[in-house]
């Protein structure tokens, strides 16, 4: 889906945008998907690292480490 808006940008924006190419709206809108992708990277790792430093997590994979080998026999 795509949507059609009108917005102002300054005078050396415009001539930047003319610079890299004659089809603006398609530079924009990759620019746009490319400060998007970049703005997911940073968001997913201050998840990690958020999830990294919850002792509550830690403490929930140790419980389910730790019963990783109940039931099974070793020489099998």
């Amino acid at each position: 889906m795509t949507a059609k808006i009108s917005i102002t940008l300054d005078d050396e924006i415009v001539e930047f945008i003319d610079s890299q190419g004659s089809n603006r709206s398609k530079i924009i809108n990759s620019l746009l998907v490319k400060a998007k992708q970049e703005k997911q990277k940073r968001d997913l790792k201050a998840a990690y690292i958020d999830q990294n430093n919850d002792p509550d997590f830690w403490s929930e994979f140790e419980l389910w480490d730790s019963t990783i080998g109940d039931g099974l026999d070793e020489e099998a």
